[in-house]
């Protein structure tokens, strides 16, 4: 499947419509997101990798699930239930990374990723603040100094106008005001792409079987029955040739 993408960014500056097509390919499969769980091949034709933390959203999470430059800041804060939205800041993360050629927030650790995210997002509000869970959470973010929200026009100066644009609408600190990957899928910066009837959506995948208390022996049959009845996909063409 061609290099992952954060060896690509390591080793050339990639053009707009390198970065309209990765990003448009990141939104419709998400979790854990950050370059090496990318590849990407010399058509430009994107693969998420490495699916050990994708789950479902109602579960309670740590904070420690995500490479921390890429780490959604309601993680960091420990807001236990945190929703979809979270995969879309990792994705903004690895945008601007691609836009500018360097990580966004390379935090040297925990405390200092957050003073990074907040140079450029700012202060958040003292309604997002009460709603931290974490009274500890709660005293760090409140005995920081203000910090306005940094221009994104200046930041990424000379992106694409729409790139800037969707960034601004990623990169937001309240989750419930951050963008959907659907409602990323249809902005304007990817118009080329776009295709509502071919965009389709997972169907939810039930995993609760993981909870079940059986013994090892049951276990067995239930793997060897799985290994027995599974159908591959059929190949098309192009992948046969391959």
């Amino acid at each position: 499947m061609g290099a992952d993408l954060n060896n690509i960014v390591k080793c050339q500056k990639l053009t707009d419509d390198h970065v309209q097509f990765l990003i448009y390919q990141i939104l419709r499969g998400l979790k854990d997101l950050k370059p090496s769980n990318l590849a990407v091949n010399e058509d430009c034709e994107l693969k998420i990798l490495d699916f050990g933390l994708a789950r479902h959203t109602d579960e309670e999470m740590t904070g420690y699930v995500a490479t921390r430059w890429y780490r959604a800041p309601e993680i960091m804060l420990n807001w236990m239930h945190y929703n979809q939205t979270v995969d879309i800041w990792s994705v903004g993360c690895i945008m601007a990374e691609l836009l500018t050629g360097r990580t966004l927030f390379p935090g040297t650790d925990h405390i200092n990723q957050l003073q990074q995210i907040m140079r450029l997002t700012g202060t958040p509000p003292s309604y997002l603040i009460n709603r931290m869970p974490s009274h500890e959470a709660r005293n760090y973010i409140q005995s920081l100094p203000y910090m306005p929200k940094m221009n994104f026009e200046d930041v990424f100066l000379g992106a694409n106008p729409q790139a800037v644009d969707l960034l601004e609408k990623m990169l937001v600190l309240d989750t419930d005001k951050r963008i959907t990957a659907a409602e990323a899928l249809a902005h304007p910066y990817f118009a080329q792409y776009h295709d509502p009837d071919d965009e389709p959506i997972a169907e939810p995948y039930d995993q609760s079987f993981e909870s079940r208390e059986l013994d090892i022996e049951e276990w067995k049959r239930l793997t060897y029955e799985e290994v027995i009845c599974f159908v591959p996909p059929p190949l098309d063409s192009e992948e046969m040739e391959s």
